[in-house]
């Protein structure tokens, strides 16, 4: 067996506001503080592989009561980073991990999309628009669920992140179609009008009871460069993506793919995908942090989330061969204190590096998410010809 790097993005699981951070509307946010705040709280695997000993985490009032009582010496090596790209979105922070840097923002629409746009979608789909203005998800079909019921109009909105949003009841639009809208949305939108990503919101449900069901599905741009999971998949090594990664990078650079309807099944997968023979990388992403309970401002959702990863983390490293390599990271910050707005927060990344054969060391805070796409390049042996410098491990 070759040797086998386990990259796990706990979505959104942020750690701490970074210095431009007002710039992007955000003061004083701290995903990680605000789940610590939660009795619900519990992270002593992740403290053991080196989260509590990060830049920024180590002197938060949980930590230092922690340390009271658990004087267990850490076991993995942990940094922070630091976002290069001008982003807080999904997209653009996996891309970043990845290697691809975003110089420029995807564009957002505070205000809606343009008449022209939602003109030509109206046009190919044979549909009209409900709302186009930024909304939560949940109260969005709760205001014009009744109405696309009736009418068969299209819900479309958007937030805070470059996303074109369409909600639809699975018994007016079967998700086929919907997600046939979607790619004609994804292609009218380039250029100009690029956004990161556009995403399918199907629900169920009647009057006054509207949920959304897991058959969410996202449609990102392609990256606009190489990838550490092209330059993996070039070099003949396995790229298993879990969860949502497909759809973040358009199915680019990857050898296979499956999706996951939730944390736990992303768990299991990932648990499963343990026991089989690969060489290269698994790329997980957990999307329940950011969809579930940090978008909804849920602090003790979040905070038992994150629990609930670390209890099963054995499961994990059980299954663990002699040369592989664990690596637990985010993507950007979502704040479930943080009630100015219920987007994304800027902030610092956590990263914890866990394998039999490495050694306990603070690699401090990096200049950029892509340190870790150079770090796994650097350990399979291949050559890194995209940004981030490498840590040592």
């Amino acid at each position: 067996m070759g040797k086998r790097v386990i990259l796990i993005v706990m979505d959104s699981f942020g750690v701490g506001a970074m210095p431009d951070a007002p710039s992007f509307g955000d003061v004083d946010v701290n995903t990680i503080r605000a789940c610590m705040s939660s009795p619900l709280f519990a992270a002593d695997t992740l403290a053991k592989y080196g989260l509590f000993s990060i830049d920024g985490v180590s002197d938060l009032p949980y930590v230092l009561q922690y340390r009271q009582t658990h004087k267990e010496p850490t076991v993995g090596a942990y940094a922070r980073l630091a976002e290069a790209s001008r982003g807080k979105d999904t997209t653009t922070g996996h891309w970043e991990i990845a290697g691809l840097i975003s110089a420029k923002p995807f564009p957002t629409y505070p205000e809606g999309f343009p008449k022209e746009i939602l003109d030509e979608f109206s046009k190919r789909t044979g549909r009209g628009v409900l709302c186009n203005l930024p909304y939560s998800g949940t109260k969005v079909i709760a205001d014009y669920g009744d109405e696309h019921v009736k009418t068969g109009d299209l819900i479309v909105y958007t937030s805070a992140d470059s996303v074109f949003q369409i909600a639809a009841h699975e018994e007016v639009v079967p998700c086929e179609q919907l997600y046939e809208y979607c790619r004609i949305a994804r292609d009218i939108l380039q250029g100009e009008h690029g956004v990161g990503r556009v995403i399918a919101r199907p629900f169920v449900g009647t009057s006054g009871n509207y949920t959304r069901t897991s058959n969410r599905h996202d449609f990102s741009l392609i990256p606009t460069g190489d990838t550490m999971l092209d330059l993996i998949s070039g070099a003949g090594m396995d790229v298993i993506a879990v969860g949502k990664i497909h759809d973040i990078f358009a199915g680019k650079g990857m050898t296979e793919y499956t999706y996951t309807s939730g944390n736990e099944d992303g768990i299991d997968k990932t648990v499963h995908n343990m026991d089989r023979d690969f060489n290269g990388l698994m790329f997980v992403n957990l999307v329940d942090y950011d969809m579930l309970y940090g978008h909804r401002r849920d602090i003790d959702g979040y905070a038992k989330a994150v629990a609930y990863f670390d209890e099963r983390l054995h499961e994990i490293t059980d299954k663990m061969q002699e040369d592989d390599v664990l690596m637990i990271t985010a993507d950007h910050g979502c704040d479930p204190a943080y009630t100015a707005t219920t987007d994304h927060t800027r902030e610092y990344i956590p990263l914890v590096i866990y394998g039999k054969k490495i050694a306990s060391k603070n690699y401090g805070t990096r200049e950029t998410f892509a340190d870790i796409s150079a770090t796994i390049l650097q350990y399979l042996g291949v050559k890194n010809t995209i940004a981030g410098k490498p840590m040592d491990i």
